[in-house]
């Protein structure tokens, strides 16, 4: 018996190995084996099985050790339907798995919310949703909660988890983030960590947990395991339900390819395992809804708060706004309501979805835009005049004459928080006024301080991007103010509404977590329809209203999307490329699969990489993933990737 392996690392090309005749257990396809190269031994992934003879001219050396890998019988079929999907090696997938659990990584500090870890009772509607999960536990049952804001899904999921505990079944939570995955790994240690095993799997988790999560799947022990990405991957032998929270985020989905999309793994791999997959959000997104509609998912809605009352919604247009106002972008409206909270002592969170000081600085006399070098993107100005990439993290100090024409008059265009913070100080110099984005996250002992001077109130307003929209629970916050809040509607893109309106219900769900009365301003540029569904409850009404239009033009979830992406260091390369694979495309296409493009992608070129698309547009995915495989790819030189579902 012979087998073909790959290695962790090295070589991508399978070897060849012969199986000791005294092994009693025998490896099969997704073992970890252990081999000898050279003079050195390495861990390596059996990817094929050869039981007919071998004639090599060359001597085959035998396998060494075969490492232990968890007893999860549907495994290698959920791997392989992933990488059919993704248009990948499924190999990949369980080296992946491998190489992250050998790399190092430290503990994340970022701080976590003080905890309530109190038993509470469920209400009358969370009892049902959990009734009902039980009397399905074991078979493939998708439920869809949408719960607003503060309504108590957390404790739902911890009954559930419980429940598949006691049941002698391991479960998966997802979360979009990771420091929303450590948060809720507090949360749920502190609360049944007396009763079952709780690991973290994600970049923040050390090497020893790792190790320790890998012998608990080992010893087939019932567990929960948190995070975003990596945990839907693992092999677990005993899994009895799955999981995930803040269903409708864009976090699901991986920024580098293969762009998995880790809520439709695991969607995926319940059906495979014949379990249930419990889906929350307060804005779930159209893909579930409609699946609620056409393919019989539960549906559960939880319409009250579990503490507080929701908050009075109040919609400014700037650009109508005739009322005398010290700064355009803080409307007489936001200003007088954050002067009556700082003078009750509540805290203010202000909301803008951009990073930095201006979007981008232009030379009045020229027009020049400074840009990216490396990037096709402009670059942004930040705090003491330094622009900085967000694609690549070039960073450069703004010069005091345009590069162009010589001049030293620059336009600064936008708002982002660091100029919100600014121009709040201006008009609130007694206000302690901190910000939170993403460029503090990164900062980790200054985030754990912003965050644990928020909680103690020591700080009374706080500036955020969407690192702010989910998960954070501050029952002082009586106000949030949107800055901007018709910002990403005329981003390129079919569903820019739907994400739009989905992160303005999620910022203003951070008031009202209290009996205070509350109060949420959204100023806008233009009139837009979508202010018509601020209201969580209305939001089934925005799906009603947005699917009509989507239906009729082909968009959806009416049809499915594919994206193929290459990518090359030479432009010339890959329009050649491109239009070479369009080609194809035409010519291979049978059915009724719509192909559109080829486009350059939205950022055309990142770190010196340039970027091309084509979509495919049908009602049927296996058709469109079997147009994409009779395409020959052997004499393209740039990466080609495949991706379903984008978003």
């Amino acid at each position: 018996m012979f087998t073909q392996v790959r290695l962790f690392d090295g070589f991508s090309k399978p070897l060849l190995y012969k199986v000791p005749e005294n092994w009693e257990i025998k490896p099969s396809i997704g073992s970890i084996v252990s081999v000898p190269l050279r003079k050195q031994i390495k861990l390596a992934f059996v990817s094929e099985i050869i039981t007919e003879p071998v004639k090599t001219n060359f001597e085959i050396r035998e396998l060494i050790k075969l490492e232990g890998f968890p007893q999860d019988k549907f495994y290698l079929n959920f791997v392989s339907s992933i990488a059919n999907l993704y248009q990948i090696d499924s190999i990949k997938l369980i080296k992946r798995i491998g190489n992250f659990i050998k790399e190092s990584s430290q503990k994340s500090s970022f701080i976590l919310p003080k905890i309530d870890t109190g038993n509470v009772e469920l209400t009358d509607d969370q009892l049902q949703i959990y009734e009902y999960v039980k009397s399905t536990m074991g078979t493939y049952s998708p439920v869809l909660i949408h719960g607003v804001t503060g309504s108590g899904k957390t404790e739902v999921y911890k009954k559930i988890i419980e429940l598949n505990f006691v049941q002698n079944k391991s479960s998966i939570l997802l979360l979009p983030e990771v420091t929303l995955s450590i948060k809720f790994e507090e949360i749920f240690k502190q609360n049944l960590g007396n009763k079952l095993k709780i690991f973290g799997f994600h970049s923040g988790t050390s090497t020893l947990e790792k190790r320790a999560l890998w012998q608990s799947l080992m010893n087939n022990e019932n567990i929960l395991i948190i995070g975003v990405h990596l945990p839907v991957l693992l092999p677990i032998s005993n899994l009895g339900l799955i999981v995930v929270d803040e269903e409708h985020e864009k976090g699901y989905q991986e920024k580098k390819h293969p762009k998995i999309n880790s809520k439709e793994a695991a969607i995926l791999r319940a059906s495979l395992y014949n379990i249930p997959v419990v889906c929350g959000s307060a804005t779930p997104s159209f893909s579930s809804l409609h699946n609620v509609r056409t393919r019989s998912w539960k549906f559960f809605q939880l319409k009250k708060r579990f503490s507080g009352k929701l908050p009075e919604v109040k919609i400014v247009e700037l650009v109508k706004s005739k009322k005398t106002r010290q700064n355009f972008w803080i409307s007489s409206e936001l200003q007088n309501a954050i002067k009556d909270r700082l003078d009750k002592k509540e805290q203010i969170i202000i909301f803008i979805n951009r990073r930095g000081y201006s979007f981008f600085v232009q030379c009045k006399n020229c027009a020049y835009i400074f840009m990216c070098k490396n990037c096709s993107i402009s670059l942004t100005l930040h705090e003491n005049n330094f622009l900085i990439c967000h694609y690549c993290g070039l960073q450069q100090a703004l010069c005091r004459e345009c590069p162009s024409c010589k001049k030293d008059e620059f336009i600064k265009k936008g708002i982002g928080t660091q100029q919100a913070v600014s121009i709040l100080k201006g008009i609130f110099p007694e206000a302690n006024i901190e910000r939170a984005d993403m460029d503090m996250t990164v900062k980790k002992e200054s985030w754990k301080n912003t965050i644990k001077q928020f909680e103690d109130g020591q700080i009374d307003i706080l500036v955020g991007t969407q690192t702010l929209t989910k998960g954070y629970h501050f029952p002082n916050v009586t106000l949030v103010g949107i800055l901007w809040a018709d910002l990403n509607l005329n981003f390129p893109a079919y569903n820019a509404s739907e994400v739009c309106l989905q992160q303005l219900i999620q910022v203003a769900g951070r008031a009202g977590r209290s009996d205070k009365d509350s109060l949420v301003i959204i100023q806008i540029m233009n009139d837009t329809k979508l202010t018509d569904f601020l209201n969580e409850i209305d939001y089934l009404k925005f799906y009603e209203h947005e699917t009509k239009n989507r239906k009729l033009i082909g968009y959806p979830p009416f049809v499915r999307f594919a994206e193929i992406e290459l990518k090359h260091s030479d432009e010339d390369i890959l329009v050649r490329d491109t239009q070479n694979i369009y080609d194809a495309l035409i010519a291979e296409n049978n059915s009724k699969i719509d192909i559109l493009g080829p486009i350059n992608a939205p950022v055309f070129k990142i770190k010196n990489h340039f970027s091309k698309k084509i979509y495919l547009k049908s009602n049927n995915l296996n058709s469109v993933i079997k147009l994409f495989e009779s395409v020959n790819k052997k004499n393209i030189k740039s990466a080609i990737y495949f991706t379903p579902n984008p978003v």
